[in-house]
């Protein structure tokens, strides 16, 4: 019967990521939910039973999946809460990744108040976890390490655009890490603390390229690849997400990487 509870705050913490990633990317502010599709007003009650907009819309399979895969693992933190932190600030914890995660995946934001809740929220549970100065090093050293990405990046967005420009296709704004990035590794970094940030890093970096690898190797066997491929961008935020979840609520995984 204890079970009950977890998974009706897991759901609920669904509720509450799909509500935030329809209106946060499209109003920035907590406004009436509409369809995505064709802007109708959802009801309430329309809304939190999944039905179709008026207009006969469903909604997506990302809300399934997001209030499923929260449910699961809100009960899952509630039998091996993550330790010093618990199960309480840990489901806040997943409601901030989760948050990122979606809106990341579908439109590549990081918006800057989801930055800012996650910026004191993983600063706290840093501290709380291994104290302040492994706390701020972490920070400092995430924001570091993205800087020098980022700028990679914006080398390598470059030379896209001159390619682009040479196969006399349209020239797009896409970056392979944005600033938000930064913003998340830097926040990442309060969560994990030093020296784990690196730790996380190469992990989120090591997950990005095993689906990148993956998504080619689809394309490949439907005959959709093509030489401009190679010049799609992912949204890395997601894969950020990964790599420090994995960290904090699947120690066992540390331990099994990192034995001592």
């Amino acid at each position: 019967m204890s079970w009950i509870i977890p998974i009706l705050l897991g759901w609920l913490a669904g509720w509450l990521v799909n509500y935030l990633s329809d209106v946060l990317p499209i109003t920035r502010r907590f406004t009436a939910p509409v369809c995505l599709q064709c802007g109708a007003n959802h009801s309430v009650k329309a809304y939190l039973l999944f039905q179709r907009c008026p207009n006969g819309h469903q909604r997506s399979s990302r809300v399934w999946i997001v209030q499923i895969t929260l449910t699961a693992l809100s009960l899952y933190t509630y039998l091996q809460p993550p330790a010093k932190i618990g199960y309480w600030l840990g489901l806040l914890l997943l409601i901030y990744f989760a948050l990122v995660f979606v809106i990341d995946m579908e439109h590549r934001l990081i918006l800057h108040p989801t930055s800012i809740f996650g910026s004191i929220l993983a600063f706290g549970l840093g501290t709380l976890s291994h104290g302040l100065m492994p706390t701020m090093w972490g920070g400092l050293a995430g924001f570091l390490i993205m800087l020098a990405f980022y700028y990679l990046g914006v080398l390598f967005a470059r030379y896209r655009a001159k390619r682009m420009e040479a196969q006399g296709l349209e020239v797009d704004d896409e970056e392979s890490l944005g600033a938000g990035d930064v913003i998340l590794v830097t926040v990442l970094g309060f969560l994990v603390g030093w020296p784990l940030i690196w730790f996380c890093i190469i992990v989120s970096i090591l997950l990005g390229g095993i689906i990148s690898f993956l998504l080619v190797v689809w394309l490949l066997l439907t005959r959709r690849y093509n030489t401009n491929a190679l010049m799609m961008f992912i949204p890395y935020g997601p894969y950020f997400i990964l790599g420090a979840g994995l960290i904090i609520f699947f120690p066992e995984f540390l331990r099994t990487l990192l034995p001592n």
